[in-house]
């Protein structure tokens, strides 16, 4: 089985767990808003195409994510086509790791049992026109 979805808009990087300790005493964890934000859009994303759809719980998964990167605003023309034609690669934050955490945590319960199902994993950045990030999922063996 394959699955294959496109979440719209820039990435998002998960962000580390903040804590806050008022003058009560209590320590509190939260996740930071936009990571919460990125993993519901990754979620609805998914939820819309693949509504039921689920991998088994002891399938050994793969997956691929495409980030596309905005074109930074102030590019030459020049430059501009070098980064659409893939010969310049994007080298700026977020780094692709957060990136697939973000997508891999967002997943879970949903498109499979657990993202420690995910033995094989590439991920790539590119500029584009259009930011997006495009995620396929593919069932081993």
């Amino acid at each position: 089985m394959k699955i294959a979805f496109e979440i719209p808009g820039k990435a998002t990087p998960k962000a580390r767990g903040r804590t806050v300790r008022p003058k009560n005493g209590k320590v509190r964890t939260y996740t930071p808003e936009p990571t919460i934000n990125y993993e519901n859009l990754v979620r609805y994303t998914y939820w819309q195409k693949y509504m039921r759809t689920k991998f088994p719980d002891d399938a050994a998964l793969s997956m691929d994510i495409l980030v596309f990167h905005p074109i930074p605003v102030r590019t030459s023309l020049k430059k501009k086509v070098l980064m659409k034609s893939e010969q310049i690669r994007p080298t700026v934050k977020p780094d692709l790791t957060n990136i697939a955490k973000s997508i891999e945590d967002a997943l879970n319960g949903l498109a499979y049992r657990d993202d420690s199902q995910i033995v094989e994993s590439h991920i790539r950045k590119y500029y584009s026109d259009v930011p997006r990030v495009y995620v396929e999922i593919t069932q081993i063996g």
